[in-house]
């Protein structure tokens, strides 16, 4: 029974969320995991954690979301989660500007602590929010493509896109491991 048990997924990746305060990590997690939405959601004190399995092909990957809160406070103690992580989802919000101006940080920040084979991709969430969006869906997406980020607008709220963010950076981690780019063992 122990090895039939071992064997219930084909890999385990450990997943980060990034952001500043307020954009929606907690919430984004809460959905994808739980399939539920906190309107009342209290600041992230360190760091939480969820865990979820997708399907991908023959493969059950099984994901690890390390959710750190956006405080800068809480830098310092958040580098330590970087550890490990093979899959980051950089969030912002489309109804902040300044938490998207700040994504240049969160992206050095993320190239200081993390693996070099981290998978990113770029969150605009809020994206029912039509009326109060900030920032336009071409400047997302130059952004993104100028750090060389795959850009996905969500909704925490109403989950749309959600599921679809964490499983286009399992997928791509499943494809860098099949061209031998990531080395699951050594991760």
């Amino acid at each position: 029974n122990h090895a039939r048990q071992m064997s219930s997924y084909t890999y385990l990746f450990k997943f980060i969320i990034v952001g500043d305060s307020n954009v929606g990590k907690s919430c984004l997690m809460l959905q994808f995991t739980d399939n539920k939405f906190k309107s009342d959601n209290d600041p992230t004190i360190g760091v939480e954690f969820g865990s979820a399995s997708i399907k991908h092909n023959e493969s059950t990957l099984r994901l690890q979301i390390w959710d750190t809160a956006g405080q800068e406070s809480f830098r310092s103690i958040t580098r330590s989660y970087f550890r490990g992580a093979i899959g980051a989802l950089l969030v912002f919000d489309l109804t902040s500007r300044e938490s998207f101006t700040n994504l240049a940080n969160w992206v050095e920040e993320i190239q200081m602590c993390a693996s070099t084979n981290l998978v990113i991709i770029l969150i605009g969430n809020k994206c029912d929010m039509t009326t109060q969006q900030e920032i336009t869906i071409e400047e997302a997406e130059d952004f993104a493509k100028s750090k060389g980020l795959i850009f996905i607008q969500t909704s925490a709220k109403t989950s749309h896109n959600v599921e679809k963010a964490f499983r286009a950076v399992a997928e791509l981690v499943v494809e860098r491991i099949d061209k031998g780019q990531i080395d699951p063992e050594n991760e």
